[in-house]
């Protein structure tokens, strides 16, 4: 089992970013508008951010890290662990800005590449540094390379219809979702229209916590949200 699985106390709530998505009077005002999000999620208590602003440059994108890093630095009383920054596919800038991992999807570098660029990190320092490697899972195989090539955790879905994730296909469903559950010992994260509602099913499935841009990117009230995604249903 791996050390995450043994470290996790309740479900890991994971806000991905979509700046493009916040509804906004002025286009401009949308970096600003997704760090102030960002800064609200962690003090409400969010267990990660994964950085997913796949149009920014890299100089653009490192900036946003630094920047959410720093807003991420406000203490919360509503989570159990640490707050943790990820960049979605850029392994260089998640070094680099010293966040908490870097997550790659199933066609971007390969686990093992990364694997290998944070071990030359770490190697150059006194102190191994808790980073974390995940990888976007469409399959049951996909979900067993993951595995085998050192990933820390998985996202596997999209698990219920979702518009941000059509172009993976149908929804998997809690079937097979608690079939990949059962077959890794990597924490496994549900992501793909994931609500207040199903939630539930989900961990109930397995998973080891959720994913989701809508459902915390669009809620006004966070805290009382991440209270009933916490609360274990009778």
């Amino acid at each position: 089992m791996s050390r995450l699985r043994k470290a996790i106390v309740g479900p890991v709530l994971c806000y991905v970013t979509d700046r493009r998505a916040l509804s906004l009077e002025h286009p401009a005002d949308a970096r600003e508008a997704l760090l102030c999000k960002i800064e609200a999620a962690t003090v409400a208590g969010v267990d990660w951010v994964q950085i997913r602003e796949k149009d920014l440059s890299g100089k653009e994108c490192a900036s946003l890290t630094r920047e959410g890093l720093q807003r991420a630095e406000k203490p919360s009383t509503n989570r159990a662990g640490p707050m943790r920054i990820i960049v979605n596919d850029r392994v260089d800038i998640a070094l680099s800005e010293s966040a908490g991992g870097v997550h790659l999807g199933e066609s971007s570098l390969r686990v093992g590449e990364a694997r290998r660029l944070v071990d030359l990190r770490n190697e150059r320092r006194e102190e191994g540094v808790d980073f974390l490697v995940g990888v976007s899972c469409h399959s049951l195989e996909a979900a067993k390379s993951a595995e085998s090539g050192g990933a820390g955790y998985i996202f596997f879905g999209p698990v219920f219809t979702t518009p941000s994730k059509a172009a993976y296909g149908a929804p998997q469903g809690l079937a097979r979702l608690a079939e990949v559950c059962r077959s890794v010992s990597l924490p496994v994260l549900a992501i793909g229209g994931i609500t207040l509602e199903n939630a539930t099913s989900c961990l109930a499935a397995g998973a080891a916590g959720i994913a989701a841009i809508r459902l915390f990117q669009d809620e006004q009230d966070l805290a009382s949200l991440l209270k009933a995604l916490r609360t274990p249903k009778i």
